[in-house]
């Protein structure tokens, strides 16, 4: 896939854990772990909204292009 998803490294950085994360975004931490392994088919704005305003990011810090 040509979507990478930085997830997990954004995370690293606020050294804040998934379960954390996902309690202040308001979902569950089985979807949050779908999101950020990469393998999610969509990703709501007002998830990426949530996430980046949690971890005090952009959208480009979590999401990424890279042609195969």
């Amino acid at each position: 896939m040509a979507i990478i998803v930085n997830l997990d490294v954004m995370l690293a950085k606020r050294k804040m854990r998934s379960k954390e994360l996902a309690k202040i975004i308001g979902i569950t931490t089985a979807n949050l772990s779908v999101l950020k392994s990469g393998k999610a088919k969509a990703v709501r704005f007002s998830t990426l909204e949530a996430i980046c305003k949690a971890l005090d990011c952009q959208p480009a810090d979590i999401l990424e292009y890279q042609e195969d």
